[in-house]
């Protein structure tokens, strides 16, 4: 069955998409994912910024290329 797009907002209101690089359009994905957020969040309330890193590198697959020595500390 197709579902109903009478509802359905403007495609105007996705132009924008068009100019999103790839990494731009996944992490529009991926912010809107529950599953990501949750683990985010549980994540997050280790408070080691370094675990919570290899964590989601690992989970998801990010990489967070060209973060200076200072940052990843």
């Amino acid at each position: 069955m197709t579902p109903d797009a009478s509802a359905w907002r403007s495609s105007a209101e996705y132009d924008h998409l068009d100019a999103l690089t790839a990494s731009d359009l996944a992490w529009e994905w991926l912010r809107r994912n529950e599953a990501y957020d949750a683990d985010f969040d549980a994540l997050a309330e280790t408070g080691d910024p370094k675990t919570l890193t290899d964590q989601i590198r690992q989970r998801w697959g990010l990489r967070f290329p060209g973060r200076s020595a200072h940052a990843s500390t």
